[in-house]
């Protein structure tokens, strides 16, 4: 498995697998809904908001992260995952984790020092948050707020 950071031409060129994707993680989800969701996506990606990473198995992309990079200066610290999408067969076989991770990594070269991520309570992807060391910052309408120190041990 490859994690690739998509650009705006990547987006372009993968727009129908993205689509797919989109599709196959979020089930009800119709192709113009879909194709509109990843055009607003690019746009992010285009104004240095916003940081797509994909990871891609023999060609197919697998799953994706979202990174949103806050812009407001009281908040220029913090990155948010906007969505993290894996293909339903392919769940539960370290791909949301290493999607993560790589998101992490992400943000941290950024500059960023704290991540936060939502997930629906009681799901596949709320225990994975959890297990991979972020803290529950609250709570609302089913969903759980986490956030997690991006600062090297040394420097916190």
């Amino acid at each position: 498995m490859k994690i690739l950071r998509l650009d705006t031409q990547a987006c372009d060129v993968l727009r129908a697998q993205l689509a797919d994707l989109l599709r196959d993680a979020a089930p009800g989800t119709d192709a113009a809904c879909a194709q509109r969701a990843w055009q607003d996506v690019r746009a992010a990606v285009a104004g240095g908001t916003r940081v797509l990473l994909a990871a891609s198995q023999d060609g197919l992309l697998v799953g994706a992260v979202q990174l949103d990079l806050c812009q407001r200066p009281d908040e220029d610290h913090r990155a948010v995952i906007e969505a993290l999408v894996v293909r339903a067969r392919l769940r539960r076989r370290g791909i949301g984790g290493v999607l993560l991770r790589a998101a992490e990594a992400e943000a941290r070269a950024l500059g960023r020092t704290e991540l936060r991520v939502a997930a629906q309570a009681g799901s596949g992807a709320d225990a994975l948050i959890h297990d991979l060391g972020y803290a529950c910052a609250g709570d609302s309408a089913g969903q759980v707020v986490y956030t997690k120190t991006l600062l090297m041990p040394e420097a916190a």
